[in-house]
């Protein structure tokens, strides 16, 4: 399930949302950024892989409390805000692309709107 998920991840950041991947952490954590900023790194090496996100505090921490083994406080990243995915199917797909686009549009939403990219999906 792991590998499948990781293809439905890296497919939905780059052709959906259009993010850039980039490695400025060394070759196995890839970085997608929008405008710049990052809205989600994927540790490739990790087995499974995991997937950091940024989303509010709130939900963060319920997704921790409901998946403690699975949702993870952000590794190396602000504990508040970002949270850290471990891709093994314990969350189903859809539910991680949703995640994705909700840390996606936090990180739009942060930017000056000059630089806003049109939403994805329009």
């Amino acid at each position: 399930m792991s590998e499948e998920l990781y293809e439905a991840v890296t497919g939905y950041c780059e052709d959906v949302l259009g993010g850039v991947r980039e490695y400025p952490f060394g070759p196995s954590a890839g970085v997608y950024k929008v405008a710049g900023k990052m809205f989600a790194l994927l540790a490739e090496n990790a087995d499974p892989p995991r997937l950091s996100v940024k989303l509010p505090p709130e939900e963060g921490l319920a997704l921790r409390a409901e998946y403690p083994e699975h949702v993870l406080p952000g590794y190396h990243l602000n504990k508040r805000h970002w949270n850290t995915i471990v891709l093994d199917g314990a969350l189903g797909r859809e539910e991680v692309l949703a995640l994705l686009r909700q840390s996606y549009d936090l990180v739009v939403a942060g930017l000056p709107k000059r630089l806003r990219p049109p939403a994805p999906d329009r």
